[in-house]
């Protein structure tokens, strides 16, 4: 007997999912690949890679859906469904009695409403989605899994640990990973501030994507970010939901692709055969050049006297003046003589873990110093300059502006303008004689 088969894709902005469903309507093959930024071309990778079982000339259609779906319809002659129509349609597959749809995905968020009609049809009530902004979404989970060390699912696992997590900013991704920096210099645990990132995306979603709209239940939570534990005990929180009505319906990653081939059983294609030319002759043939602006002028050269060390004898006592600055992203710890000349310094990565770095950044420099140094002073500025002031038992404690000023105007006493460009802030500081008579620095956007 021979079968025939339907072909969903759906081309997101981070990953591309793929079904085959048979001729009863089951889902028989699921894929999930990230598009590397290479969508067309994983797309025929997946397509030529399809198991034996499942021979091009065997697809009766093929429905597409999600962000590059309208272009690669026109290449393989399939049809292209709108990705809220899609999902919606995916998830009424599974569970018609769903009310509300929540599909978060790598970088967009979507919020559908649905009902029934009188003849038991699915009816689209209202929808919304994200801006152009990624806050709240998978991308932003990944990268701080990252960051934090954790693969994706111990990420996840750890949010259900928590029992008082921090309150963290939702409507911008950088404002949130601040607030995240901060509770790790302040020895927050882990668990706690991935528990509060969980939440800031739920209460991100119900606040800009939901406002103003009634959130009926049972409620139907779905896409990639679907798979993290903490997130949907999140909504479960924030929209009080009780056991059953938050559903996680099957094939929760692919309901887009799912629901792309269900809206194209209404209208198939009279004929219709899966040739894989047309893309690989758009691959083949378009541009790969992109135009470019003229290339920057390398800066200035630094010798080695930019970075040097001050000699010591290894018969020598000296006094030195230890300074910690703890950013957001590295750490740097150097002393000085009197005399304002480097006798030793560090630069770590603070890897969310201040202490830690601060801790193997003296360590470091003792090794190199060892008993000829003694400590006569110590001070820290940056992000973490109150914790790590009482770690080391600091002196003094300032910030960073003042910091950036005082060096500068002690290294040359001609400077009148600082920019000062770090991790997660840059700053402006105008000079007056040594004085500061004016600054500013970056708001809550770390963009630049």
């Amino acid at each position: 007997m021979k079968h025939v088969f339907d072909l969903g894709l759906d081309i997101g902005s981070v990953s591309i999912n793929t079904v085959v469903i048979d001729e009863a309507g089951k889902v028989v093959f699921e894929d999930y690949r990230r598009t590397q930024g290479q969508p067309l071309k994983l797309v025929l990778q997946i397509l030529e890679s399809l198991p034996d079982q499942f021979p091009l000339a065997a697809f009766r259609l093929a429905a597409l859906t999600g962000i590059g779906g309208k272009l690669l319809a026109e290449l393989l002659g399939g049809v292209f469904v709108n990705e809220v129509i899609a999902q919606a349609q995916g998830t009424f597959l599974f569970h018609p009695e769903a009310r509300t749809i929540i599909d978060m995905g790598g970088e967009d968020a979507k919020l559908i409403l649905i009902d029934q009609d009188a003849q038991g049809n699915l009816n689209i009530q209202d929808f919304a989605m994200n801006s152009m902004c990624a806050a709240g979404t998978g991308s932003f989970l990944d990268q701080q899994a990252h960051r934090l060390g954790y693969g994706i699912e111990e990420f996840s696992q750890l949010a259900l640990k928590s029992t008082t997590p921090p309150r963290i900013a939702g409507r911008c991704s950088v404002f949130a990973k601040t607030d995240m920096i901060h509770l790790q210099q302040g020895a927050t645990p882990d668990y706690e501030i991935i528990a509060g990132l969980c939440l800031a995306m739920a209460r991100n979603l119900k606040s800009n994507i939901a406002k103003g709209k009634i959130i009926q239940k049972p409620l139907a939570f779905q896409g990639g970010v679907a798979h993290n534990l903490g997130v949907r005990q999140a909504f479960r929180k924030i929209y009080d939901l009780a056991e059953g009505e938050l559903i996680i319906p099957p094939h929760f990653c692919s309901l887009g692709a799912i629901g792309a081939v269900t809206v194209a059983w209404e209208n198939p294609p009279a004929e219709f055969h899966l040739d894989l030319q047309a893309l690989k002759d758009y691959l083949l043939n378009r541009p790969q050049e992109a135009q470019r602006l003229p290339a920057l002028q390398p800066p200035m050269e630094l010798g080695a006297d930019h970075y040097a060390i001050a000699a010591i004898s290894p018969e020598e006592e000296i006094e030195g003046y230890l300074g910690v600055d703890v950013g957001s992203i590295s750490t740097n710890v150097v002393v000085i003589d009197s005399q304002f000349q480097v006798l030793a310094r560090e630069y770590l990565m603070t890897a969310g873990r201040p202490l830690e770095a601060v801790t193997k950044g003296l360590k470091l420099i003792g090794e190199k110093l060892g008993r000829q140094l003694r400590i006569v002073g110590a001070a820290t500025t940056g992000s973490g300059r109150y914790l790590t002031g009482d770690f080391i038992g600091a002196d003094l404690v300032r910030n960073e502006i003042t910091c950036q000023a005082t060096a500068s105007a002690a290294v040359d006493a001609s400077v009148d303008t600082i920019f000062e460009i770090g991790g997660q802030d840059s700053k402006f500081i105008s000079l007056e004689h040594g004085a500061i008579i004016d600054f500013m620095m970056n708001k809550v956007c770390a963009a630049g």
